[in-house]
């Protein structure tokens, strides 16, 4: 089934707008368009080169920072989006149009990664239009999703009326975006983690607690072996605990700066965590449920703990235990 298939069945049973069905559309059309940049572009320009230029929150634009997100808003003016809230940008983008809603973009997550050839995504979150704008709590996104580009480029995302998000893979031989498996579920166990562990030193004593019973295996209080996966990129440790279970841990940390992570809460935390919570996992920042939260800034950091249900209600046990 393609993607325009699927979106037009849930137009026809009313569970979506059409304007929601026609910037996910969009959207699919400019990572289509992403993805023929990094092939072609690749081969003429170091798309990982910093440009000089920094973004909202200090960091190094990259290349392809600046394409992707070109493209993005380029596809999304042509749609009923009111504002464009860009990662890269200090302020909401107006578009001109009069629409009931806004979405955010993380353009390019994990563009660290691109002089290596590591797989890099697209974020994305539908929003009711608000005053200000102001971003709403994670609970109440219309839609949420990320694109992959790596060996395949491939899409999950989920509506506000599912019950489960869905996965696609674009053949690229026609452009278009084919349904993969069915309804998406993260299994409640697992003997899968991602964290960086270069950081161990400075991580407040409920992760190292937890990791410490992690990496005693069968001698542990969890009894079971554990294997590190670490990429680096969220959206690729993301889309391996959709595909095969896991969970992904970015903590805050005691370095300066860190207490609250590093990860945006509306760029990347609450697009992810309202797709985990429709597979149903959990997302947590430590102690409170991440989709709770209420954003008091457009590039608000939180903490960022999710996946497989038993771990991640082990480990804000282990947070309100230190609390």
């Amino acid at each position: 089934m393609q993607l325009q298939e699927y979106i037009n069945r849930r137009l026809a049973d009313g569970r979506i707008a059409s304007d929601v069905a026609t910037i996910i559309n969009h959207l699919a059309d400019a990572a289509i368009a992403i993805t023929q940049t990094i092939r072609v572009s690749g081969i003429e320009k170091d798309l990982g080169a910093e440009t000089g230029a920094a973004n909202a929150d200090g960091d190094e634009q990259k290349a392809l920072d600046v394409m992707a997100e070109e493209i993005i808003i380029t596809h999304l003016k042509n749609t009923a989006t009111s504002h464009i809230l860009s990662e890269e940008q200090d302020a909401p983008i107006a578009t001109g149009q009069d629409g009931k809603v806004m979405v955010a973009i993380d353009p390019l997550d994990g563009s660290s990664n691109i002089a290596v050839n590591v797989t890099v995504g697209t974020i994305f979150s539908l929003m009711p239009r608000q005053d200000a704008p102001v971003a709403c709590a994670g609970r109440d996104q219309l839609a949420a999703g990320f694109f992959t580009y790596g060996p395949q480029t491939t899409l999950i995302f989920a509506f506000a009326s599912d019950t489960a998000p869905q996965c696609f893979i674009l053949d690229e031989r026609h452009n278009q975006f084919i349904a993969m498996g069915g309804a998406v579920e993260i299994p409640p166990e697992t003997k899968e983690y991602a964290i960086n562990a270069a950081y161990s030193e400075h991580w407040f004593a409920p992760v190292r607690e937890w990791m410490g019973h992690v990496l005693a295996g069968h001698d542990g209080a969890y009894g079971k072996p554990y294997r590190m996966r670490w990429v680096g990129s969220m959206v690729a440790d993301a889309w391996r605990i959709f595909q095969r279970g896991g969970v992904f841990l970015y903590p805050g940390d005691n370095r300066k700066g860190y207490a609250d992570g590093r990860l945006r809460l509306v760029y990347e935390a609450n697009p992810i965590s309202f797709l985990v919570e429709k597979a149903g996992g959990m997302a947590i920042n430590g102690c409170e449920d991440i989709l709770d939260l209420q954003p008091q800034s457009l590039h608000q950091r939180t903490p960022v703990i999710l996946g497989a249900k038993q771990e991640i209600t082990r480990l804000k046990a282990l947070h309100y235990q230190y609390r």
